[in-house]
C-alpha cells in the first residue's frame, strides 16, 4: 500500500516537474517524462533519509502507529489522491499523507499520542517552502530580466536549454523529499509489525519506494500538466526556468534538514512568482483560487477519511 501511494505520488507530481518545460517546448512530453523519472529515482539515493525519519519518527507516538493506522492513513491519502488526479487539481500528497496519520492516530489513540513538536516542523516546512517557491520564483524573474537587458530575442534559446536542465535538478529534488515519505511509512510498517526492532530504513526500503515513485511519475498526469503548464498563465522559457530554479533551491533545502516539502505546492507558487514578477494581471487568479481550495481541504477531509477507514480497518482485521 506504502508503494501505492508512492507510485500516486510520482503522478501526481511529474505535472509538476514536466509541464514548463512541454508548454515552451524546451523538450518533447514523453522525453521530458523518462528524464524526469530517471531523476527522481536517483534523488533518495543520492541525499539521504532525513525526511523519512520525520514521517516515521516526529509525528505519533511509536505505540500508535500500528499496521490499522498506517492502512488507515495510506487509505485516506490514496483516496484523495485518486479523486484529485481524476478532476485535474493540483494537490499534495504530503499534506494528503499528514492528514491521513493525524486522523488515524486520532480515531486510535486520542490526539495525546500526536507528537505536536514534531507535527509543528512539519506544518511548518509545508507552509514554508511554497512561499520561498513564491518569492525565488519571483525574484528570479526580475534578476533574469537584469542580467539579460541587453540580450537579443535568441536568449530565449538559452532558456529553453536552462529549463532542462533545472527540470532535472527539480526531478532530483523531488524524488529525495517525495519518495522519502514512502520510505518513512514502510520503515514504520516494518516496526510494528517487529520486523525491525527500531526505526531504520533498509536499502530496500529505499530503492523500492524510489521505483515505484519513478514509475508513477513517467506515466504522468496530462489533466495536471495541462493545469500548470496553461491555465495559470501563457508560460515562457524565462518563467520556467526561474520557477524550476526557484523550486528546486527551496525543496533541496527542506529535504536536507528533514522537513518534508509538497512539489505541488512549491511548483504551483513558483509558477505564480514568475508570472507575478511581469504583471500581476497576467495571472489567472480564479484558476490559483480554486487550487488553494483544495490545498486547504486536504488536510481535514484526509484526516476524516482516515477516522473512517481506521474503524472498518479495525472491523475487518
Amino acid at each position: 500500500m506504502a508503494l501505492v501511494y508512492g507510485f500516486y505520488n510520482g503522478m501526481q507530481d511529474s505535472s509538476n516537474i514536466v509541464a514548463t518545460m512541454i508548454s515552451t517546448r524546451a523538450i518533447r512530453p514523453r522525453v521530458a517524462l523518462w528524464m524526469a523519472a530517471i531523476c527522481v529515482a536517483m534523488g533518495p539515493l543520492i541525499f539521504g533519509v532525513a525526511v523519512a525519519t520525520t514521517i516515521g519518527k516526529g509525528l505519533a507516538e511509536t505505540s500508535a502507529m500500528t499496521p490499522p493506522t498506517i492502512i488507515a492513513a495510506l487509505l485516506a491519502s490514496i483516496t484523495w489522491s485518486t479523486f484529485t488526479l481524476r478532476v485535474g487539481i493540483p494537490s499534495s500528497s504530503s499534506h494528503a499523507l499528514i492528514g491521513g496519520i493525524i486522523g488515524a492516530v486520532v480515531a486510535g489513540f486520542g490526539f495525546h499520542a500526536i507528537i505536536w513538536s514534531g507535527l509543528g516542523k512539519v506544518v511548518l516546512s509545508l507552509v514554508l517552502s511554497p512561499v520561498m517557491g513564491l518569492i525565488g520564483g519571483y525574484y528570479a524573474v526580475r534578476l533574469t530580466y537584469f542580467l539579460s537587458r541587453d540580450a537579443p530575442p535568441s536568449i530565449n534559446r538559452w532558456f529553453q536549454r536552462g529549463q532542462v536542465l533545472s527540470g532535472a535538478t527539480l526531478a532530483l529534488a523531488h524524488g529525495t523529499n517525495g519518495a522519502q515519505k514512502t520510505m518513512g511509512i514502510m520503515a514504520m510498517a516494518l516496526v510494528a509489525t517487529g520486523q525491525l526492532k527500531t526505526f531504520s530504513v533498509p536499502l530496500w526500503v529505499v530503492v523500492s519506494s524510489a521505483l515505484a515513485m519513478s514509475s508513477g511519475t513517467l506515466l504522468g498526469s496530462w489533466s495536471l500538466i495541462r493545469t500548470l503548464s496553461s491555465k495559470f498563465y501563457r508560460v515562457r522559457p524565462i518563467h520556467g526556468f526561474a520557477a524550476q530554479s526557484a523550486a528546486t533551491l527551496s525543496i533541496l533545502m527542506m529535504a536536507l534538514v528533514g522537513g518534508p516539502s509538497s512539489t505541488t505546492h512549491v511548483v504551483s507558487t513558483a509558477i505564480v512568482g514568475a508570472g507575478g514578477a511581469d504583471r500581476l494581471k497576467m495571472v489567472r487568479w480564479q484558476v490559483i483560487t480554486t487550487i488553494l481550495a483544495s490545498w486547504v481541504l486536504t488536510i481535514p477531509m484526509t484526516a476524516t477519511l482516515a477516522m473512517i477507514y481506521f474503524v472498518l480497518v479495525n472491523l475487518i482485521i
